[in-house]
This record gives structure tokens, sequence and C-alpha cells, in this order.
């Protein structure tokens, strides 16, 4: 009997700190509560052996639960009432496009570069390009078809952005 005292005296003591714990874990109080509730079930099952000092057998009780809840989550899509019109991307997925659109370019040649970049993301006309780079519209044609044939056979570069010929 004198176990189950402890063990009640301990968790008034300690569950708003533990609760605390546990929610900087998962960052969801309905998620927390039930991650402690879990922890000390789990630790009253072997009060016995915890000893004097509770409080770490109790921790790491709540961080293996956590990350075994963790490991065991389901990440995949969420359902919603309404759908978007375009998929929402992270900013970190928009850096790594960016980059490998930059290498991608940058395997090009230095005319084949200049008629994509002004024709895709200036986008000028090619008369306006022939007259930047000193040519006729049917080279700016030429460049652009080249340079695209190149990106097209580069994965990188077809994954991170898709081109219109």
């Amino acid at each position: 009997m004198a176990d189950r005292a402890d063990f009640e005296r301990y968790v008034r003591q300690r569950s708003d700190r533990l609760l605390r714990t546990a929610y900087l874990l998962c960052r969801d109080w309905a998620t927390a509560e039930d991650l402690l509730q879990t922890a000390l079930a789990k630790a009253w099952t072997a009060w016995w052996r915890v000893g004097d000092n509770p409080d770490p057998y109790v921790y790491r009780i709540l961080a293996n639960t956590h990350a075994t809840w963790w490991r065991r989550r389901w990440r995949g899509e969420e359902p919603t009432p309404v759908l978007p019109e375009r998929p929402a991307h992270g900013g970190a997925d928009l850096l790594e496009s960016r980059d490998v659109l930059r290498r991608a370019l940058d395997c090009l040649p230095p005319r084949q570069r200049a008629v994509i970049v002004l024709r895709y993301f200036a986008d000028l006309a090619d008369p306006q390009i022939a007259e930047i780079l000193g040519c006729s519209p049917v080279t700016v044609r030429s460049q652009a078809s080249r340079a695209l044939a190149r990106l097209r056979v580069d994965p990188a570069a077809r994954s991170a952005v898709t081109m219109e010929g």
C-alpha cells in the first residue's frame, strides 16, 4: 500500500510539470495528456523498482513513448473538406527547386542559358531576345530548342521545373 500512496503523491506533485514536458515533446495538449497518462501507467507497473528519485525514470518513459508514437504515426495525406487549387509547397521545397534549376542552367552554354533566362524568366519574345543578343529570331528559337532538349535529359532539372518548348 505504501507504493500506491507514494505513486499518488508523486502524480499529484509532478503531473503539471510532466504534462508541460509531454506538451513540449508533441506540441499538442490532447496528445500530451494521452502521452502522460500512458507514461504514468507504465511507471505504475514498475513503480517498485523506480527508487527514491522517480523523475529520470518517468521522463525516460515519456521520451521513449513519444518516440514510439512518432515512429508509428502515419504521416500521409490528411483529408480536407475543400481541395486546394494548387498543391502547397513549403519554403524548403521551393529553395531546393531553385537550387536544382540554377545548377541545371549552369550546365548550359552561355548563349543557351541567356535565351532560356530571357524567354522564361524575363518573359521576353523571340524578337526582343534576338535584339538583345545580336542574332536572328531563328537563332533564338534554335538555341531555346537545344537548351530545352538538354534540360529535359537532366532528371533533376525536369523534376524542378516543367517548361514547354
